[in-house]
């Protein structure tokens, strides 16, 4: 056990070359996109609507499409089978999710440049952490709503799950859901951070091999 130890801690204190640093710092710019992009995008067809109906979320703002037109539309259906209303105050998340990405990125950079492989796996372990966290709360998010209509409503439905991601039949509606462009910057950036990992852990071991031949 103490060997393991003194293994795993050889490891963390092992310096990042140039190219994990990069990668860090790229992962770092991805993480921005979220600021300037939405995070996913619903679309809804139906015969009285065939140009569909959008709705984009950002990771601080609900945007309908149309000038904003759409979500309007889509929360008058909401309220013919009681569901709640689309509103940006009932989603706790847009409150806290810039800063923590935000937050994630400055350590991204933090952890360039202290180039220790233990920052490194520290930002990794978080962000690893947060994308399951965000697409739970996503899940249960599309689950409340499905699932808490008003008895009162004009039109009696079955509650249902929205699609999180896909298409899916919802009475007349035809509902496509799938991630936008900051969900792909956001994928990236973990792909660069596990890259940078490998590219740490493929380095450790070329200086463990060194290190056995010396002796």
């Amino acid at each position: 056990m103490r060997a393991l130890f003194a293994k795993s801690n050889r490891f963390l204190d092992l310096p990042l070359d140039t190219t994990p640093r990069v990668l860090l710092i790229l992962a770092a710019l991805m993480m921005l996109s979220v600021y300037v992009f939405p995070l996913w995008n619903l679309t809804m067809f139906a015969p009285q609507y065939q140009e569909g109906l959008r709705l984009d979320i950002f990771a601080y703002k609900l945007v309908g499409g149309n000038g904003g037109q759409d979500i309007k539309e889509i929360n008058v259906l909401n309220h013919y089978i009681g569901m709640r209303d689309l509103v940006a105050e009932d989603f706790t998340e847009f409150k806290w999710m810039p800063f923590v990405i935000g937050g994630l990125a400055l350590l991204f950079v933090r952890a360039a440049v202290h180039g220790k492989m233990a920052g490194l796996v520290d930002v990794a372990v978080l962000c690893l952490y947060f994308a399951l966290f965000s697409l739970w709360s996503f899940g249960y998010k599309l689950y409340q709503y499905g699932h808490t209509l008003a008895p009162t409503a004009a039109v009696k439905v079955d509650p249902f799950m929205p699609p999180m991601f896909g298409y899916k039949q919802l009475a007349n509606f035809e509902v496509y859901s799938y991630p936008s462009l900051a969900s792909y910057g956001l994928g990236l950036a973990m792909f660069l951070l596990a890259l940078a990992v490998a590219w740490g852990w493929r380095d450790s071991r070329r200086e463990s091999a060194e290190s056995g031949a010396a002796r």
